[in-house]
């Protein structure tokens, strides 16, 4: 069944399966070490699991053969990561919950509902306040500027990928003070170098995931785009919204002040 309750579970989880990396991290920092039995080829952190559990697949190609032998009793999936019908028909046979987090807050809730439906809902807290209280500093220590730099965050390769407004990923952008000037478009558009121009995009982000963009693609996108300042960005930071998250305002501070150095200037 998929659970509509974070308090739906009559008792703690001993065989938990995560299907989303950001989320397997999280049960790591929650302590559930023992309880999490599998997770899937992508979930990297931490590196200890990664080597040690057992692998049920991709998030988009699940292995229900491999789920089957591991009987979990809690499955935790997330809207966007996996496949509907995977997840539903993992659904018939296992309690799953899924998660939908398009922005800060919703990660925050999704931590803390993580928290209840593992009974560790007293760290889930603390990662929480943890999270709120270094995201506010970080933002009242960035300098104010008259206007923001116009700015896209690249996600994908032939063709171009962007984010738009209603994703994990622009709040996170919109934290940092930059522009997305995607904003007005949903989930994530395609792009081209034509439009970036006409948008007079100032700052491009080049993420490290789910494209792995390297030196080189900086170095064809600057003859293209001489005035934007292009950048390698962490796609961790920008788009794991679980324990990631403790890190990712130190992370985006120094993006930040490293945006405000040496940018191309205009003629």
């Amino acid at each position: 069944m998929i659970l509509t309750s974070a308090s739906a579970l009559p008792h703690r989880p001993q065989r938990i399966i995560s299907l989303v990396p950001s989320q397997t991290e999280l049960l790591y920092t929650l302590g559930l070490e023992e309880q999490t039995i599998g997770i899937t080829k992508f979930c990297v952190h931490p590196k200890e699991w990664f080597s040690s559990k057992a692998k049920i697949g991709g998030t988009k190609t699940i292995k229900k053969e491999i789920i089957d032998q591991l009987k979990p009793d809690l499955i935790i999936a997330n809207k966007e990561e996996n496949v509907k019908e995977q997840v539903e028909d993992l659904a018939k046979d296992y309690p799953v919950w899924v998660t939908d987090v398009n922005n800060f807050a919703d990660a925050l809730q999704m931590i803390n509902d993580i928290g209840v439906l593992t009974h560790t809902a007293d760290k889930a807290t603390q990662i929480t306040d943890k999270v709120k209280e270094s995201f506010t500093s970080m933002q009242q220590g960035l300098n104010t500027q008259n206007s923001k730099p116009k700015t896209c965050y690249l996600i994908w390769h032939n063709p171009y990928m962007t984010v738009g407004g209603d994703t994990f990923i622009h709040d996170m952008l919109d934290k940092c003070g930059f522009d997305n000037i995607f904003a007005g478009q949903n989930r994530y558009p395609e792009t081209d170098i034509e439009q970036l121009k006409i948008a007079d995009c100032q700052l491009l982000l080049l993420s490290s995931e789910p494209y792995p963009f390297k030196q080189k693609h900086i170095d064809e996108l600057q003859q293209q785009l001489p005035q934007c300042k292009i950048i390698l960005a962490d796609g961790e930071m920008f788009s794991w919204y679980g324990s990631r998250m403790l890190y990712a305002a130190d992370f985006f501070k120094e993006l930040v002040n490293t945006t405000m150095d040496n940018r191309p200037q205009t003629t």
